[in-house]
């Protein structure tokens, strides 16, 4: 960070008119950015191009463009960590250094086009330059979340076989506990002030690397990325993306969910592990010449967040249900957002209990998407349509959405089936390549011509879609299936409620029953357990049908500390059945 740091205060001598010389070094004469061939392309109506490099073909015409105005415009990437820490990097700027990066793993950490390199940091600016540098030299990326422990990083390690690590000194001694086992890795990079034994410094490098550096021609199908799944059945799995899925495929959601132009600055809250990230803060955002806020904190800070939204000129936000449902628990008319104009949300169901009090304190409406890792955006409340509370919004270009049950038959509207999406005869662009190693798993995606998401839910004869709950979610009592959010919706309307969380719990009887984890509003902390929860459970069955209510209800101070209500799901399950 530091060294990132330096390049700014030597601006003197590092100017802009010596990235320009560079610039004129290495890159050709480019036409506009043709955005009306990516939208072609987005809605099918065009051919995917053979060749595309998201480095190339977008960030580098962007810079040639930023170059060529006399105006000033925004930056491409805009970081802060509230600490007095700031860095503004231009287009051009972004092109100069990832450039030296991507000749450091090219040179001194030995990557060839091909290679897999895990990279684990939080929001910090190496984590930008890291994913543009892989781009530029074919190296494929996997991202992983800094909360890894020693044996998920061994196993990330084994299974993509990655020939490098790239983290930080807070991880760098799991790394090392580990690194004997993992026979593919061959260097390990540290993002860090101070050098440790056997690790390449990335600080140290950086001021070495050469300054050019000649962007590999990918084809669009050529592998770019790797992400873990979430791992709730089974080992996680490999999902793969290209260079035209990820480089290509969020147009349409940064242009129309996102609604991006390049005047706006967008601030997405998602960690660096999650496709979100790379949808929110690398591809959406700057396919449409959109500067990336961030503002790197240790954790979520709801007050920070509010007088960040107060300080800085963020025109979009985008983050999860759950940090709204933060959010929401404070005064929000005594903050001004001055420039703030367009929110979102995607990762899990927007609960109306949250959509509501932020609408009537802020005056903006959040815009619920709703996708996948494997295949991106798939239905989204888009600017310009009546908002449904509870709905994930209609199909999402290009995509072509229905219910549909076991046999691969579309069912009808108001019956509740697998969320999938038909596919013709050649598989969507969009798409991820596969699971990695894993065949059977790739195939087990696909219905008959449908590809099934593996989560539940219902369409309304207008076009609707409503969220059930996951397939692996959804709770199966006495032969009832049983969404949780639907329950976890009608608890948090019960003024006695917070946060809750339903999973579903052991019965000798039933096989499983609907447990509810639940923290209290302070008011309600004091009044007999038992009795409150025979309220709440009577409650459930008023507000939705009977048979759904939560046999076990039990009172927690906090809820697991996880982003997004899935991940909580799955950890607090897994401790309910016993399997951690």
């Amino acid at each position: 960070m530091k060294i990132l740091l330096e390049f700014q205060v030597l601006q003197s001598r590092w100017s802009i008119q010596t990235f320009r010389r560079l610039f004129h070094q290495y890159h050709k004469t480019f036409a506009p950015l043709n955005f009306s061939d990516y939208e072609a392309i987005s809605h099918c109506e065009q051919e995917v191009p053979e060749y595309f490099n998201f480095a190339s073909d977008v960030l580098d015409k962007w810079s040639q463009i930023e170059k060529e105005r006399k105006s000033p415009s925004n930056p491409a990437l805009w970081w802060i960590n509230g600490k007095g820490d700031e860095i503004k990097w231009s287009f051009e700027e972004l092109g100069f250094l990832s450039q030296k990066v991507a000749n450091m793993l090219s040179g001194a950490c030995n990557l060839q086009r091909g290679d897999r390199v895990l990279v684990i940091l939080p929001r910090i600016p190496e984590w930008w330059l890291l994913n543009v540098a892989c781009m530029r030299t074919g190296v494929i990326i996997i991202p992983g979340t800094t909360q890894l422990t020693a044996q998920d990083i061994c196993y990330r390690l084994l299974a993509s076989k990655a020939k490098c690590i790239i983290t930080t000194d807070v991880l760098a001694p799991a790394v090392d506990s580990v690194a004997s086992k993992c026979q593919f890795l061959k260097t390990k990079l540290i993002v860090s002030e101070s050098s440790r034994a056997e690790w390449l410094n990335f600080s140290d490098l950086l001021k070495a690397a050469p300054a050019v550096h000649n962007c590999v021609k990918t084809k669009s199908q050529d592998p770019m990325a790797i992400y873990f799944t979430s791992g709730a059945t089974g080992s996680p799995k490999m999902v793969e993306h290209s260079y035209g899925s990820f480089g290509l495929g969020f147009f349409l959601c940064g242009r129309y969910w996102m609604n991006l132009t390049p005047s706006d600055i967008v601030w997405n809250m998602s960690d660096t592990a999650w496709v979100k990230a790379a949808v929110g803060s690398i591809f959406a955002p700057w396919l449409q010449g959109t500067c990336v806020f961030v503002h790197a904190m240790p954790q979520f800070d709801p007050r920070a967040i509010l007088n960040t939204l107060c300080r800085y000129p963020v025109t979009t936000l985008c983050s999860a249900p759950t940090a709204y449902c933060m959010l929401v628990q404070h005064d929000l008319t005594r903050y001004a957002f001055k420039t703030l104009k367009h929110c979102l949300t995607r990762g899990e169901p927007l609960n109306p209990e949250v959509m509501a009090p932020w609408k009537s304190q802020t005056g903006l409406t959040i815009y619920e998407g709703y996708g996948q890792t494997e295949i991106g955006m798939i239905c989204a409340n888009m600017k310009g349509m009546k908002i449904k509370p509870g709905s994930l919004g209609k199909a999402a270009p290009p995509y072509d959405v229905q219910i549909i049950d076991e046999n691969g038959s579309v069912l009808p509207p108001g019956k509740e089936g697998d969320i999938a999406i038909k596919m013709d005869a050649k598989r969507p662009f969009t798409f991820f390549t596969r699971y990695l190693d894993d065949p059977v798993k790739t195939a087990s995606t696909v219905r008959g011509n449908f590809y099934i998401t593996g989560d539940r839910g219902s369409m309304g004869e207008d076009g609707y879609i409503w969220f059930m709950g996951r397939s692996d979610d959804v709770i199966i009592s006495s032969g009832y299936r049983i969404g949780p959010f639907e329950i976890e919706s009608a608890l948090i309307q019960h003024p006695a409620v917070v946060e809750s969380a339903v999973v579903s719990s052991p019965d000798p009887i039933r096989g499983e029953v609907v447990k509810a984890f639940v923290v209290l509003s302070p008011s309600f902390k004091s009044q007999d357990a038992n009795k409150l929860a025979c309220e709440l459970q009577d409650h459930v069955k008023k507000v939705t049908a009977p048979y759904k209510y939560p046999r076990k209800i039990e009172f927690v101070q906090q809820l697991p500390k996880t982003i997004t209500g899935k991940i909580r799901r799955n950890e607090l399950r897994n401790k309910e059945w016993g399997q951690i």
